[in-house]
């Protein structure tokens, strides 16, 4: 079957140009996906004005909510934020009603055409937590059924129980409720297709469903091709300049990163600069501990900036410092990397497996200690080393090519390609198909 006129049914209830992280992430596949096949989207009415804006003559479907659903979405949205930060745990737990309204409308309105083969493929992307079903996969019985990438589910290590406190992690145990959802199983069991988003969660789920071949690795951040295509712009002068790109929670380790730009000799310590950009609960407390290390002058908020404004951040920059203990995909580590930047990260999540060693350092978690001290070192060894920085840097542009976006919706259509040729010499999908 030629790609071209192939038929394709995404399931996209997070797809948003204009909002950072899994909104993102779910318009970026859907715009490079659509212009390799005929596809027809489906997502949340918030979703639309921006949508609307930008891909005015796609086929789109918007899902709207209830007036019960939009009321308990601020009732869901009080009982979750505590003192300026989100119970993400808590706040996904009860948060679930509202996709599952998504959910069902969904296969009420296309079960029909899904059963009476209109698509060639249906392929769901978002929500990627790996405890979702998809109602629809029931109707999947003659049309492959493709669910991913799917991501999450990464602990907080060793060591890091007092952030794992500060970020709630005692509200995990809610989790396990998704096994007892109606259909989370069966939706794995009936895909032709699981595509997981890092090796913990590949891991995770082949040991819970027994998934086999039908389970692949598939990272799902990218990059757009114009982080390539600006250039740098570095600042003048014999500074290094240091870059961190997140929120100011406490596991993505703002705290840790000034702590260890404190450690460096004081001449590397002069040749260096700091910019945070990013907002968060903990703004104050790590503005402080700017002023208590004596960092001042040379750490730099910026606040929240959009994400099309970030690029300016990276190509004005020489060194990436991330070190979030747990993070499940991490796109800013992608961007560095696309704009030059040899990276520092945390070995734990997915983070950690897009580096390589031509592309900076991964740092074992041993410790809150150990990674501080060694984050200073790594530091101090790219400020002082020119040759080095150049290194990684060359490394990381040419590695991060391999995850624009256009050659990930390549990857997906020839996914489709190949569960299209299994279905059509009989290669059963799950077990319950």
């Amino acid at each position: 079957m030629s790609v071209q006129r192939l038929k394709v049914l995404l399931l996209i209830e997070q797809c948003n140009p204009d909002l950072p992280s899994v909104p993102q992430v779910g318009y970026r596949y859907f715009r490079t996906i659509s212009e390799r096949v005929d596809a027809t989207l489906i997502t949340h009415e918030r979703n639309r004005a921006a949508l609307e804006r930008v891909a005015p003559d796609h086929e789109i479907f918007y899902i709207s909510e209830s007036r019960w659903m939009r009321r308990y979405y601020r009732l869901v949205e009080r009982l979750t934020i505590i003192k300026g930060r989100v119970n993400w745990p808590l706040y996904n737990a009860l948060a679930y009603l509202l996709y599952e309204e998504f959910n069902r409308r969904v296969y009420q309105l296309f079960q029909s055409d899904v059963r009476r083969g209109k698509y060639d493929i249906v392929h769901a992307i978002t929500p990627m937590m790996p405890r979702y079903p998809v109602k629809l996969a029931q109707a999947c019985r003659q049309t492959p059924f493709i669910l991913g990438p799917v991501n999450g589910g990464v602990p907080f290590p060793k060591g890091f129980g007092t952030v794992a406190r500060r970020e709630f992690a005692y509200f995990n145990f809610l989790r396990g409720l998704g096994l007892l959802i109606p259909g989370y199983q069966e939706t794995y069991r009936r895909a032709d297709r699981v595509l997981a988003g890092s090796t913990y969660t590949q891991g995770l789920l082949q040991e819970r469903f027994q998934l086999g071949d039908r389970l692949q690795l598939f990272y799902e951040n990218g990059i757009p091709a114009e982080f390539f295509e600006r250039g740098f712009e570095k600042l003048a002068g014999d500074r290094i300049n240091l870059l961190f790109v997140g929120r100011l929670v406490p596991y993505k380790g703002a705290d840790m990163l000034l702590e260890a730009l404190a450690k460096i000799k004081p001449l590397a310590l002069s040749k260096t600069r700091l910019t945070i950009v990013g907002d968060g609960a903990e703004r104050a407390h790590l503005e402080a501990l700017t002023q208590r290390l004596g960092l001042q002058e040379i750490v730099e908020f910026t606040g929240w900036v959009p994400h099309h404004k970030t690029h300016q951040y990276y190509s004005q920059s020489d060194i990436f410092c991330f070190p979030s203990i747990r993070e499940f995909g991490g796109a800013v580590v992608l961007e560095a990397m696309a704009a030059g930047l040899p990276c520092i990260v945390a070995d734990n999540g997915g983070i950690a497996e897009y580096m390589t060693p031509d592309t900076g350092f991964k740092i074992a978690l041993h410790s809150r200690d150990y990674l501080v001290s060694t984050l200073a070192e790594k530091i101090q060894l790219l400020v002082e080393n020119e040759a080095v920085r150049s290194h990684l840097s060359h490394g990381a542009i040419a590695h991060a090519r391999q995850f624009e976006w256009a050659h990930k919706a390549a990857q997906i259509v020839a996914l489709y390609d190949d569960v299209l040729t299994e279905r059509a010499v009989g290669v059963p999908a799950g077990a319950l198909v």
